[in-house]
């Protein structure tokens, strides 16, 4: 599948990040599965991703998160089974996973629990970049209220 957002990129400003976002995944977007995820919000800063990992340990699993950008992958290390095995049903394969991240997304834990892997995420947006009210006042502005009082003593 081919995406052209060109049409888009000419009429916007300050969104090349986004589209260049977009047009990577659908380039990188393959069938493969697994493991299978779940994504939620659960509050109105606060996400949560589910992975099945069945099968996998604690210390299979590295999950990396940098900028804009998380990474969980699971290695599994090949084990003889005790007994003679039937029918092999529970993936072990190798797998990586990555979640792109908007600004100020930040991992807040992981756990692993049931053969569920659950990564709470948290947007923490610095106080330097919320919006801000500003006060309108009266009057003349602060370049000629400084003026005329330096005028008045000198």
């Amino acid at each position: 599948m081919r995406l052209d957002l060109t049409p888009y990129r000419r009429s916007t400003v300050g969104f090349d990040r986004l589209f260049d976002m977009i047009e990577t995944n659908a380039r990188g977007a393959t069938s493969d599965n697994y493991p299978p995820f779940n994504l939620e919000r659960i509050a109105q800063d606060r996400y949560r991703i589910t992975l099945a990992i069945a099968g996998f340990s604690r210390d299979d699993i590295a999950i990396t998160s940098q900028q804009n950008l998380l990474l969980v992958a699971g290695k599994k290390e090949e084990r003889a089974p005790e007994g003679q095995l039937l029918h092999v049903g529970i993936a072990n394969r190798s797998f990586e996973r990555r979640f792109e991240l908007a600004d100020f997304v930040l991992v807040e834990d992981a756990r692993l629990n049931d053969g569920l892997l659950v990564i709470d995420l948290v947007r923490e947006v610095p106080e330097a970049m919320k919006p801000k009210s500003i006060a309108i006042k009266t009057g003349a502005p602060l370049a000629a209220v400084d003026t005329v009082a330096v005028d008045q003593a000198a």
